[in-house]
């Protein structure tokens, strides 16, 4: 059976069976209400949690219907644990579809961020957006991945790092003087293993500074979100760096990453991508690279570049890799809605671990959305 047919048919019970018989069992069902119960479903999160039953001692909260609160969090977009609190109280169906029958049961904010603590430290939803991936795409054969970042905004204050030995000044070296050449961090990645290459990255909060569409510099205190993205806007595989961290240091452990889960054939990336270390990784991966060529790695630079481009309009000529490279739009579209619908922009937890436990509750939601989207 394909993806589609077997999604179509999950689509066809949740929504000819599950929604009328929780329609009648809670009351009126919202959009939202029924988004939520979409993602719940999809997502299975319950079978990734931990449970307490028959432990001595007094059993803690428990965290699955924590786990699907935050869920409901993201999906409707709350910025705050208190905003969700409070919405769970005075919404008996968003209420008891996250678990809780009475509102004497939801638990206080200092059980959430003791959960959420949980939930960061073990990678919660991280582990259950691989696996619903893995269960997902695997057989299926993908055309594009499109790889790049976005800025996230935290409320901490940036580390300063120690700054780096000076370089020694080009020239010939002094008579006796021992030259040691360190090498790029892609240059050591290629020697890596996944483990070290993650360990490798830089994750504390920095300032960030890049250009945007219009040419201008932003900058910005916090990390930096790495994604890979499918066709369909089905965001693969996720790295939180800091905020300083050029994009390129990111695309090899990331490459490998979404290699793990899915089968695919083009490396879509922009210019900040193009280097040799990025362009050889995937074609060792079995993958054709297709990055937009960096004016530094052209003759005659931006001028030339420019020039090609306007020579190719002229013919009406259009190359089809850069037909191709088109779709690398999927990635800017999932950031978007990442901030935009499932509480990227509402970062109020400090530290990489919880900061990416928050971002991943909401991309495990957008994942979940999507693939329904996809049939629909």
């Amino acid at each position: 059976m394909s993806l589609r047919q077997e999604l179509s048919d999950y689509w066809s019970t949740i929504q000819g069976s599950l929604f009328p018989w929780l329609n009648e069992e809670l009351g009126p069902l919202t959009e939202k209400h029924k988004q939520l119960i979409t993602v719940l479903e999809m997502a299975r999160v319950e079978a990734f949690v931990q449970s307490w039953q028959g432990l001595p001692g007094r059993p803690p909260a428990d965290r699955s219907t924590l786990c699907r609160g935050f869920v409901a969090k993201a999906v409707l977009g709350l910025g705050t644990t208190t905003m969700l609190i409070e919405r769970l109280k005075v919404d008996k169906t968003l209420r008891r579809l996250c678990g809780w029958e009475r509102r004497g049961q939801i638990p206080s904010e200092s059980t959430f961020s003791r959960a959420f603590g949980e939930f960061a430290r073990s990678a919660l939803p991280s582990r259950v957006h691989a696996a619903l991936i893995e269960r997902t795409q695997k057989d299926r054969l993908i055309g594009h991945i499109a790889r790049d970042s976005t800025a996230i905004d935290a409320r901490e204050t940036p580390i300063r790092m120690k700054k780096a030995p000076k370089r020694r000044k080009r020239g010939r070296p002094k008579k006796g003087e021992e030259v040691i050449k360190l090498k790029r961090r892609l240059e050591r990645q290629r020697e890596m293993t996944l483990a070290d290459m993650l360990a490798d990255l830089p994750r504390h909060c920095a300032v960030g500074t890049k250009r945007n569409a219009k040419g201008h510099k932003t900058s910005w205190i916090g990390y930096k979100l790495h994604l890979d993205v499918a066709d369909g806007d089905l965001p693969i595989s996720c790295l939180l760096t800091s905020a300083s961290l050029h994009d390129s240091q990111a695309a090899i452990p990331l490459a490998l990453i979404t290699a793990g889960r899915i089968t695919y054939l083009y490396d879509l990336m922009d210019s900040a991508y193009d280097a040799l270390e990025i362009k050889a990784t995937s074609h060792d991966l079995g993958h054709v690279p297709i990055i937009d060529p960096h004016p530094r790695n052209i003759e005659g630079g931006k001028a030339e570049k420019a020039a090609e481009i306007e020579r190719q309009r002229r013919v009406s000529h259009r190359a089809a890799e850069m037909i191709r490279y088109n779709e690398r739009s999927a990635a800017e579209r999932v950031n978007s809605r990442v901030k935009d619908d499932f509480g990227g922009r509402n970062i109020r937890v400090r530290g990489a671990p919880k900061v990416m436990c928050h971002l991943m509750f909401g991309i495990l939601a957008l994942t979940a959305d999507q693939l329904i989207r996809m049939i629909i």
